[in-house]
């Protein structure tokens, strides 16, 4: 769908004057706000393409994407017409109404997802929004003794209530228990393990195609497809979570492609930094089970967010930006795999993960930071890629040549090696 003419917005005021430095917005940002996230690495001021700028004026290249976000990058210019041409018109409509953004972007991820008739769509505001509704949904499918739900060891789907009670790490479920209850936990890629587990009881299971928090863990070949198998064999809903690798992350435009699951959860990359998320349901009868009044948000679906997600999906799916996420992603992880220090490479286009021969991880990411490259850490001795879908081959090798450095700088400062 096209945004429709509309007359040039005036220009916008400079709302935050953004002068100062680092320091001096690091001493206002702990005065002001909570500290769940700790103290933020940097203070980022303005953003293009795959580069940011932090207050200081200090350029770096983003391999992060705000967490397989910002899919097209920053400031992208289709997405950044869409959005104002869209707040220009209509933004916020609540849900007693829709709009033409709203369905046409629900048509399109039916496309993409190769749903069959009677598929909906549900709209978010975020990824752990989708879950939760996720986690709805398979209650619906609660009858009689079907009453449990599966998930999987390391996974990790989100920080609300329902969607912790899914996550596995302890660090996270323990300060906030008792969780909603009926939750229990198979190892990861098991074939066998999952079919053990898999019965009359189990309303869901929900898996993530590839485990993006617990380090891009990638599971054997295969065990989608039998997954698929067991779920549907013993009635329990299979739920894909491509919160992370969904909207063309691993090259294709979900990693799970190939298998239809009942429902699947989009976010991060749909909005290209803008707020969005999704709930896909397959088939009328799994999109039947959340009823009218059962379920509902204030903005999930909102004419901006929509429009900012079609802007994504066009550009996207436009030229060859999937066959370049997959042609990137094979280089990054060719180089870095031959740099001294790095044990193992693996993932999908271009979501990467590193395990590292120490545990230097964390003082990689701050090491990089100086290096001028934004990356993150997912455990001790593993890091974690995920750079915008645009990011080119000159931008990878420029990454690759600092990775020794960038080691061996964190390795004397964690390790006191010269």
């Amino acid at each position: 769908m096209s945004i429709p003419n509309v007359p040039a917005a005036p220009a916008v005021p400079q709302l935050v004057d953004a002068s100062g430095t680092g320091s001096e917005w690091l001493a206002r940002y702990s005065d002001s706000l909570m500290g769940v996230f700790g103290t933020p690495q940097r203070v980022l001021v303005r953003g293009e393409s795959c580069t940011v700028w932090d207050a200081d004026g200090k350029p770096y290249l983003d391999l992060l994407g705000g967490i397989a976000v910002n899919a097209l990058g920053h400031a992208h210019p289709s997405v950044v017409s869409a959005v104002t041409a869209q707040l220009n018109t209509l933004g916020h409509i609540s849900n007693f109404f829709t709009s033409p953004p709203q369905i046409a972007l629900a048509e399109k991820l039916l496309e993409l997802a190769q749903a069959p008739a009677g598929s909906k769509v549900f709209f978010t505001n975020s990824g752990t929004e989708a879950i939760e509704a996720a986690f709805k949904l398979a209650r619906r499918n609660s009858t009689g003794e079907r009453t449990r739900i599966l998930a999987m060891d390391h996974a990790f789907h989100g920080r609300t209530m329902g969607a912790l009670a899914l996550t596995a790490k302890p660090a996270y479920r323990e300060p906030f228990e008792p969780l909603p209850s009926g939750v229990a936990h198979v190892p990861y890629g098991d074939v066998e393990a999952l079919r053990a587990a898999v019965d009359g009881t189990v309303a869901a299971v929900f898996i993530e195609p590839i485990q993006g928090e617990a380090g891009v863990q990638v599971p054997p070949a295969g065990y989608l497809q039998a997954a698929r198998e067991i779920t549907r064999d013993a009635g329990a809903l299979l739920v894909f979570d491509e919160v992370q690798t969904g909207i063309g992350r691993t090259g294709t435009w979900f990693a799970s492609e190939g298998v239809l699951p009942d429902a699947m959860t989009v976010a991060k990359g749909l909005g290209s930094g803008f707020p969005i998320g999704g709930l896909i349901t397959f088939g009328p009868e799994v999109s039947g089970l959340l009823a009218p009044g059962q379920h509902g948000t204030t903005f999930g679906g909102n004419p901006v967010a929509t429009a900012a997600g079609l802007a994504t999906l066009t550009e996207i799916g436009s030229g060859n930006l999937l066959a370049g996420v997959n042609t990137t992603g094979e280089y990054l992880r060719t180089g870095v795999a031959k740099v001294p220090g790095v044990s193992s490479v693996r993932g999908r286009g271009l979501l990467i993960g590193i395990d590292l021969e120490q545990e230097i991880a964390p003082a990689a990411v701050a090491a990089a930071l100086d290096a001028g490259f934004i990356i993150n850490a997912t455990g001790p001795a593993t890091l974690r890629l995920a750079p915008p879908l645009i990011l080119t081959t000159d931008q990878a090798q420029s990454f690759i040549d600092a990775l020794p450095a960038i080691l061996q700088a964190a390795a004397a400062t964690t390790i006191g090696q010269p």
